[in-house]
């Protein structure tokens, strides 16, 4: 048998035991699988996360937490039952060694990061900023972004059954923290798909809608299957995404009848008008896939959906290893009939320093990935450029390593350059080069010398007045009035991190 670098064996899902934590002891199966009951009993603050879990953390644990709350956090903490008990699954109980392996946990790395998680010298790129892909100032009515020539991102909702700690969309997305004080959709939901359903009649060169938030699990089923239903009576689109990651965060929402009835009825109305209906989720490991998320995507499957597709996030410390990507690839595909679709580099939000990874590490990663699962199975590492949108990791047309600076062009106008420069010329936006930013600490010597002595005045990136708008940037490698500078050289890596994984001397 030849031994490969990855070595393959089938590892069926498990359900952990959440009977295991002192505070869900009693809790039965029926409670468990109820969606209401997993709302309810969502872990909101420490105070409830100490009832669920008891003694078998320490006090180590929630003094990190308390700190990065006070210091870093851009989400408020949210965190269903669900996401919760995949947590350090198989922890010995012993408070000392229980609470290792929780701050270990890869789960626990995002949806609930601590202050020792965070880069100690640099935990912000200075080119952070809390709206990082423009998305609102590509909005065309209120909560409509129109990016591409040919798709639109509908955010129907601001809130999540669970919230992230790298969110993307970190200025919106549910409520204020210290550090962020969070802008606000203003519209009445009615009024707001008003005015977006209207825009898509008006622009018939619109036929992909991607219908996200937030979460579209949160919103009240009546309103998404009427705004869906709507949709549908719009020849020009051909295509509908329902972004969800409650498929693996609340699993227990898509299995209520009402829900996968309803969905069944829209999915009947989308296959007789050839419209491709599925739906996205979100898992970064394979920890947080388990059977009740299978049970899940299946009656998606099963109500008409014509796929389930994951998009995940590339963070060091959660996945950014060939192993943890193709054994998060393998659960998605082979147990749970979901499809391995995209993994972004995590964006270049404040205080994300320690997720991210750079682009040469990114590169060799797709590489890594190849050729282990089938190739419609096999997911597209991507680069969100500010300003361009998703490109494969290879297409950067220059690359400065040194620096950490990598430059991408697009093949399309946005509605936003059209906007701020109507007399322009067209080839002008084709030809113009995006910078893209790798983390610091991951440069050479010299490049974080270089940064330590560019580095604009200490910003803080939270702060900013009511209404999503940033500021305007002609120049997409400007530093914006509410973007964070952090300064300071940050090492290689350091004790407590995850540093990056070593890629070859010859990776790209």
């Amino acid at each position: 048998m030849i031994r490969q670098p990855y070595e393959y064996a089938r590892t069926p899902l498990t359900e952990p035991d959440w009977r295991r934590l002192p505070g869900w002891r009693h809790v039965t199966e029926r409670e468990w699988r109820d969606a209401q009951w997993q709302r309810a009993h969502c872990v909101k603050n420490p105070r409830q996360l100490k009832a669920v879990v008891g003694d078998l953390l320490t006090d180590r644990f929630y003094d990190d937490l308390a700190a990065d709350r006070a210091e870093f956090a851009t989400m408020a903490m949210l965190v269903t039952p669900q996401m919760l008990n995949t947590m350090a699954p198989w922890a010995d109980p012993r408070p000392a060694a229980f609470t290792e392996a929780f701050l270990a946990d890869p789960v626990r790395r995002y949806m609930l990061p601590v202050r020792s998680d965070r880069h100690p010298r640099w935990p912000s790129h200075p080119k952070a900023g809390r709206d990082s892909l423009h998305e609102a100032e590509m909005w065309v009515v209120e909560g409509l972004t129109h990016r591409y020539p040919t798709k639109v991102l509908a955010e129907l909702v601001a809130t999540c059954p669970q919230y992230c700690g790298h969110c993307t969309r970190m200025d919106l997305v549910g409520t204020s923290t210290p550090q962020v004080t969070k802008a606000r959709l203003e519209l009445r939901p009615r009024d707001r798909q008003e005015q977006m359903l209207d825009y898509l009649k008006r622009t018939p060169t619109v036929r992909d809608v991607v219908v996200s938030g937030g979460d579209v699990a949160n919103v009240p089923w009546p309103q998404l299957e009427t705004f869906l239903t709507r949709l549908l009576d719009l020849g020009s689109v051909r295509d509908i995404r329902l972004a969800s990651k409650a498929v693996v965060g609340l699993p227990q929402h898509w299995l209520q009848p009402d829900v996968v009835a309803g969905l069944g009825r829209v999915a009947a109305v989308a296959a007789r008008r050839a419209v491709n209906l599925a739906v996205h989720t979100h898992a970064n490991h394979a920890q947080s896939v388990t059977p009740l998320v299978a049970e899940a995507a299946r009656a998606l499957l099963d109500a008409g959906v014509r796929d389930v597709r994951n998009q995940g996030v590339l963070m060091r410390g959660v996945n950014a290893t060939p192993e943890d990507l193709l054994d998060l690839c393998f659960a998605l595909q082979g147990e749970a009939n979901v499809l391995p679709y995209y993994f972004y580099l995590c964006d270049v939000i404040p205080h994300a320093e320690h997720w991210r990874t750079p682009l040469h590490q990114a590169q060799w990663l797709q590489e890594a990935i190849m050729g282990y699962l089938p190739g419609y199975a096999t997911p597209r590492i991507v680069c969100d450029v500010p300003h361009v949108g998703k490109r494969w990791v290879h297409q950067a047309v220059a690359y400065d390593r040194e620096r950490g600076i990598s430059y991408w062009t697009k093949n399309y106008r946005t509605e936003l350059e059209v906007r701020q420069s109507p007399d322009a010329d067209p080839g002008a936006a084709l030809t113009r080069r995006h910078p893209y930013y790798d983390p610091l600490d991951t440069l050479p010597e010299s490049g974080r010398r270089w940064w330590a002595e560019n580095d604009p005045e200490r910003q803080s990136p939270g702060q900013q007045p009511p209404g999503r708008l940033a500021p305007d940037q002609d120049a997409p490698d400007q530093l914006a009035p509410d973007q964070d500078a952090r300064t300071g050289i940050a090492p290689a890596s350091r004790t407590g991190a995850p540093s990056v994984p070593t890629a070859p001397e010859d990776s790209p």
